[in-house]
């Protein structure tokens, strides 16, 4: 089967991706918006990029009813900082909470239940419940698409700060058991755990 995307919609071609592109880490971002009021949606595409300096990547896809930027990439614009935290299993349910698309004068911390702290070194609330932290500094923005509905941007942040649990680290590395982290698969109800791993050895 051979599939021109220019010869469907966005939407189509949005679910052949998120049903190939598995399994998909979640970036939990928090921000605070110019205002002062705190924000807080979970994110899919998403990824490290590199590790000198430090730097993550995730895409805030415009909306899909009227293309408007989503409050997170608002917030990151105007103030150019931003938290990512690591979701695992103990408060996947309250994560999801917070994908409603709530107004912006709303914080996402109140109808999750979920408890903001303040960060360190930038102007936002981090997740408590989330054991493995990131402060970062906006690197840039690239804009992607012609601002229609499903279009996006691909925001790189640097990691200024690291704010890890101690009981899941060990050694310089991360007890995957420990963190429980879950990841994104297709569909509205789709998600998967790690505990189910193998390891094939390189040769050298």
């Amino acid at each position: 089967m051979i599939i021109d995307p220019k010869q469907q919609s966005f939407k189509d071609n949005y679910k052949l991706m998120i049903g190939s592109i598995v399994p998909r880490p979640i970036a939990f971002v928090s921000t605070q918006s110019k205002d002062g009021i705190d924000n807080l949606a979970p994110f899919s595409f998403f990824n490290g990029v590199c590790s000198n300096p430090p730097t993550i990547s995730f895409c805030p896809v415009r909306r899909g009813t009227d293309g408007n930027i989503k409050d997170t990439l608002k917030n990151i614009q105007d103030t150019g900082v931003f938290a990512l935290n690591i979701v695992s299993e103990s408060f996947a349910a309250e994560m999801v909470k917070t994908a409603i698309e709530f107004p912006p004068d709303v914080s996402e911390f109140d109808p999750s239940g979920l408890t903001p702290i303040p960060c360190e070194k930038i102007q936002s609330m981090r997740v408590g419940e989330s054991k493995i932290t990131f402060e970062c500094e906006l690197n840039q923005i690239i804009e992607i698409g012609d601002g229609s509905p499903g279009s996006g941007a691909l925001v790189l942040g640097t990691i200024i700060l690291f704010h890890v649990d101690e009981q899941l680290y060990e050694n310089g590395r991360i007890d995957l058991d420990a963190l429980k982290p879950i990841g994104r698969l297709a569909g509205a109800n789709g998600y998967v755990r790690t505990t189910d791993r193998f390891e094939i050895k390189r040769k050298k």
